[in-house]
């Protein structure tokens, strides 16, 4: 695929996460530059849902292309922390898939957090950004991770502003794009428009929906067919399940699966929650999702009700085998490891599991052609290196399977327990 003629036809993008005082600290590594990965993409991609992608270019933020370049600069200056030392590019490097490799990422001061960095590729199909969806818009998701303490660490937008507006480079490409000088909306507008311009398609899967009938293998074939079917990965990862979804692998809602309920009092954090943020308050949100272990309630930070408690976004699956380690908290290291916790149905003790979370049945080779279909979402320009991380990812699964319950994958559903009360 070409990386040329970027999105102008008419962003979530994920999370750095940080935590509070007295938590753990790592170094980050230099920030990524950016580089040919780091281009606009094309449009005539293989795949591309062209309907779908004009439609996510919003109105008061048309596409050109100064805008565009203006974000791209934007999204790899470290001088958009308060310290220089992190970029939007430290936790979506374009080399990783727009991802940093982590199970949880490192902010200023090498603060470790608790959430997975989710990929920017495709993120302007979202309909909420975040794991939690916080943010409905890639202008909103852009500027919480510069104001938070344990990301980027401005005080203020507009503290990040002024840093820019000192800049000559700066001043200029403002005026140019919006004919005025830097300031916070039109920072956010920036970053994006370039995010927007992130498509990645063009995969052997879909060149097999295309009519390419040697696209794919058998065993992705037959992948395929168990993600519709037995596997019910349809039932999350489709926007119905009458209708097989060939584009963004998402229906776009927040589900419990099972994550992080031991680890946590999740009835205790609720109460916590309530009784400490304000509804609405999407910085106090920000900040608790990324600050502290409020973090494992997911969804009900926003919504409050017991529902949504301990659910996060489905994510879209394209180019999942490079953008591991896998799920909110980055606690899976494989796609093997994901299958195994599905295929045993797990969340024993979780009162609010989703309902669709049930014993599978698979055998290790169904288990191994899912991982097969999943690999074949992987877009050409990830091509060689999906091929090294499918080999790295079963190479370890044949000797390391920590989620891995035969018993349980071939048992009854088990009982909800009811949930814990004050």
């Amino acid at each position: 695929m070409g990386i040329v003629a970027p999105i102008l036809c008419c962003n979530g993008a994920g999370e750095k996460t940080g935590s509070g005082a007295g938590a753990p600290t790592l170094k980050p590594e230099r920030f990524p530059e950016a580089g040919p990965l780091s281009q606009p993409r094309s449009l005539h991609q293989v795949g591309v849902p062209a309907d779908a992608t004009r439609a996510a270019i919003p109105a008061d933020n048309p596409q050109t292309p100064e805008k565009i370049a203006l974000g791209q600069k934007l999204f790899f200056d470290g001088r958009l922390s308060a310290d220089g030392t992190v970029a939007c590019s430290t936790c979506h490097d374009p080399a990783r898939a727009f991802t940093d490799g982590r199970p949880t990422s490192i902010g200023i001061n090498g603060r470790v957090g608790q959430r997975n960095a989710p990929t920017v590729l495709n993120a302007l199909y979202n309909k909420t950004q975040f794991w939690d969806g916080r943010a409905k818009t890639l202008e909103e998701q852009a500027a919480l991770p510069i104001v938070n303490p344990n990301e980027m660490g401005q005080p203020s937008l507009e503290a990040a502003a002024a840093r820019i507006a000192a800049i000559g480079d700066y001043q200029q490409a403002f005026q140019r794009v919006f004919g005025r000088p830097p300031n916070g909306p039109d920072l956010l507008r920036a970053l994006a428009s370039y995010e927007r311009t992130l498509v990645s398609f063009d995969s052997r899967f879909d060149h097999f929906m295309a009519g390419e009938k040697n696209a794919i293998d058998e065993s992705a074939r037959r992948g395929w067919e168990l993600f519709n079917a037995r596997g019910r990965c349809n039932k999350c990862h489709a926007l119905t399940e009458r209708t097989r979804d060939v584009s963004f692998f998402t229906d776009h809602d927040f589900h419990n699966i099972g994550i992080g309920i031991i680890r946590h009092n999740v009835a205790a954090l609720a109460r916590q929650a309530e009784q400490l943020i304000k509804s609405g308050d999407t910085t106090a949100i920000d900040r608790a999702a990324i600050q502290t272990d409020m973090s494992a309630l997911g969804r009900f930070l926003i919504t409050r009700k017991e529902p949504d408690t301990a659910a996060f976004k489905t994510p879209g699956l394209r180019n999942v085998m490079v953008t591991g380690p896998y799920f909110h908290d980055g606690s899976q290291e494989t796609l093997w490891d994901v299958s195994d916790h599905y295929n045993k149905g797990d969340g024993l003790q979780d009162p609010w599991l989703d309902e669709d979370i049930q014993p599978l049945a698979l055998t290790e080779g169904d288990i191994d052609d899912l991982v097969a279909f999943l690999a074949s979402l992987t877009s050409a320009d990830y091509a060689e290196q999906g091929v090294k991380e499918l080999a790295r990812q079963r190479e370890l699964s044949r000797t390391t399977r920590p989620q891995r319950d035969t018993a349980r994958a071939f048992g009854p559903k088990p009982p909800r327990p009811e949930p814990r009360r004050p």
